[in-house]
């Protein structure tokens, strides 16, 4: 998506100081938040980051997400390092040996992440008691 003012060129949210519309579908701040804001996703970045700066084979990464299949880790993987937030390096053996660990870019977002659990974690209470009130009303 781009951006511009009246008389002025066209540019990409994030430069000089621009911002995408975030109700926009092709703003890309959205399309980034669309990747980074699932579970598998925040997942995989705590368990990378409590290693940090050490790598994880494909295989201990999958034993410490509970949950997590083999293809879903994998599309997490992948989308991951093609945003540059992993880095994957792959041992020539016979099966390869494939090995992840966050970037620097991938651990900065850690914190943001971190955050966002602590916020749940704090209000998880305030939100199931809404749930339970919202269940236990007549439907209208």
């Amino acid at each position: 998506m781009t951006t511009s003012k009246p008389g002025g060129p066209a540019r990409r949210p994030g430069e000089r100081g621009e911002r995408g519309d975030l109700l926009d579908p092709r703003c890309p701040v959205r399309q980034l938040l669309d990747r980074i804001g699932t579970k598998w996703t925040s997942m995989t970045v705590k368990v990378l980051a409590e290693e940090a700066p050490d790598e994880l084979r494909f295989a201990e990464l999958r034993r410490r997400i509970p949950g997590i299949s083999q293809k879903m880790l994998s599309v997490t993987l992948q989308s991951l390092v093609r945003d540059g937030l992993v880095a994957r390096r792959v041992e020539p053996t016979v099966p390869p040996a494939v090995h992840y660990r966050l970037t620097e870019l991938g651990l900065s977002l850690e914190g943001p992440l971190s955050a966002l659990r602590t916020w749940a974690e704090t209000h998880m209470p305030e939100i199931d008691r809404s749930n339970q009130l919202a269940d236990e009303s007549p439907p209208g």
